[in-house]
Parts: structure tokens; sequence; C-alpha cells
């Protein structure tokens, strides 16, 4: 499964969009997160959660599938539309990479 896919579902002629995201935690951990995005197609998200953190990849595509399987159950589709909320769960990703310390190495001016 891609690290990076779009679910939508259509109801009453208003389409809902579920953008998802694997992404690797700083400091070279092994440990990954799940980052979601969810609202109104054609509008900013009005919810963005996280899940996690997973050791590896691996982990965190099989819990993606189970909860793709979950989302097609109650029917929402998988959608080869680009993602247009990147921005929003990259923003989710530093938040979440600020929490976890910032000991990155040290910088000189």
């Amino acid at each position: 499964m891609s690290r990076n896919l779009c679910l939508t579902r259509q109801c009453l002629g208003l389409v809902t969009r579920i953008e998802c995201a694997i992404k690797p935690l700083a400091g070279d951990t092994g440990m990954w997160t799940l980052l979601f995005a969810a609202g109104m197609a054609g509008e900013q998200p009005s919810a963005i959660k996280a899940q996690g953190p997973f050791h590896g990849p691996v982990a965190a595509e099989s819990i993606l599938d189970t909860i793709v399987e979950s989302l097609t159950m109650h029917g929402y589709e998988l959608a080869n539309d680009p993602q247009i909320w990147s921005l929003h769960l990259q923003a989710q990703l530093r938040q979440i990479n600020g929490g976890r310390g910032r000991n990155l190495g040290v910088f000189d001016h």
C-alpha cells in the first residue's frame, strides 16, 4: 500500500475526504506515525489526527491497511486525487516532532 493515500465518500451531494500519510518521526529512531486530515472536499480540513508511534513503516502500513478496510466498509473509496492537505499533515508532523524533544544535534552559528 502507498504511504500517501486519499479516500472519498459521497453523501447527499457532498464529498467527504480523508487523506492519510505514513511519515518517519525525527531523530532516526525507527519510529513512524500515521497522519490523517479529514473534511469536505474543496475546503480546509476540519480534523487532523495522528496515530502511533509505530516501530517501522511496515507496522504503520499494517494499521493503515486495517483503517482503510474499515473506511471502505463505511462507504469510502480510494481516490487517485492528489493530496491537497499535505501542508496540514506536515504541520502536524512538525508539532509531534517538537514534542518528542529537540536533541537532534548541535549547530554552530
